[in-house]
């Protein structure tokens, strides 16, 4: 799972750019990593930008149709993991959360949630 998940990120330039990992895939959960880039990543004070947080949520719990993101604290740090989880997955939608967290001299702060729900394509 973890292979097809890099292959499928691998596709998006998006991705590619921002340098997102596959770090963990399986049992309903997904892990992706990114290391912080200051000279392109920041919004104002330096902390990375909302925008690249709402993506590594989306992208963590599966490339969402609808998705909600609560930012709960600066995010500030070397580089940022989320972790996507499936609470619920029916025919026709699928009910995720997750989670972002900075990492900073190996200790890891939540820094943001989301919700998504998905619409199975296959």
């Amino acid at each position: 799972m973890r292979e097809l998940l890099r292959d499928i990120s691998a596709t998006a330039s998006f991705n590619r750019w921002a340098g997102f990992e596959v770090v963990r895939a399986g049992g309903g959960e997904c892990e992706l990593r990114m290391p912080w880039r200051a000279d392109d990543m920041g919004q104002y004070g330096g902390f990375l930008h909302a925008g690249l947080i709402g993506a590594l949520l989306d992208t963590a719990c599966g490339f969402a149709s609808q998705f909600s993101v609560n930012c709960l604290a600066v995010a500030a740090g070397d580089e940022f993991v989320a972790v996507g989880r499936v609470i619920k997955a029916g025919r026709k939608q699928i009910f995720t959360t997750g989670e972002l967290h900075a990492v900073a001299g190996g200790d890891r702060k939540l820094v943001a949630t989301a919700t998504t729900i998905l619409v199975p394509t296959g």
